[in-house]
C-alpha cells in the first residue's frame, strides 16, 4: 500500500511541462519552513495499491501531459511499492517523463533500485537560509536537479539540462 496525500491532476511547476503531480504522505527529514508540512504524518492521507495508484495517475494523463512528478512529504519513504508503481506505468506509458522530489542527497541514494525508473531527481533538504525564489523547480539552492540515467550510466551526477 502507497500512503498519498494528494494527487494534482495538472501542474507546471513541479517539473517541466504540464504534469500530474502525486504527493506522498509521510516525511523523516523534517525542514525548517517546509513548503508541506501537512504531509509530514507518516498515517495520513489515503492508501492505495499499487495498481489503484497507477490506474489515478494513467486516467488523469492527457496528450498533453509531459509527465508525472511524484512530491510529498517524501515519495521514498515508500520506495519498493514506489518502485512497483513505475515499473507498471512505464510498461503502459513507455514514453512516460517521471521526476521525484525527494529530501535524500542523490549521492547517499544512487544505488537504490527505484530510480532507475526516474528521469530526473530534485534532491536534498530545504534550507530556510538557501532559499530562492528565483529557482526553477526547487526550493533551496542546495537541491539539484539530477539527469539519472546519465547519472547512472556514468556514476557520477549529471545535473539535468532545463529547457528555456
Amino acid at each position: 500500500m502507497l500512503r498519498v496525500a494528494n494527487i494534482l491532476p495538472e501542474s507546471v511547476v513541479d517539473g517541466s511541462g504540464i504534469r500530474t503531480v502525486v504527493f506522498f504522505q509521510g516525511c523523516l527529514h523534517h525542514c525548517p519552513g517546509c513548503h508541506n508540512p501537512d504531509l509530514l504524518e507518516l498515517c495520513g492521507g489515503t492508501a492505495y495499491t499499487v495498481e489503484e495508484l497507477a490506474d489515478s495517475i494513467i486516467e488523469e494523463l492527457t496528450a498533453l501531459h509531459k509527465g508525472v512528478t511524484f512530491s510529498g512529504g517524501d515519495p521514498l519513504l515508500q520506495a519498493e511499492e514506489l518502485e512497483k508503481l513505475i515499473i507498471i506505468l512505464r510498461q503502459r506509458r513507455p514514453h512516460i517523463n517521471i521526476w521525484l522530489y525527494t529530501g535524500y542527497v542523490y549521492e547517499n541514494i544512487s544505488g537504490w533500485p527505484v530510480l532507475r525508473g526516474v528521469d530526473v531527481l530534485v534532491d536534498g533538504p530545504f534550507k530556510e537560509g538557501e532559499r530562492d525564489l528565483l529557482l526553477r523547480f526547487r526550493g533551496s539552492a542546495n537541491q539539484k536537479i539530477i539527469d539519472i540515467p546519465k547519472s547512472l550510466a556514468t556514476g557520477q551526477t549529471i545535473e539535468y539540462q532545463l529547457p528555456d
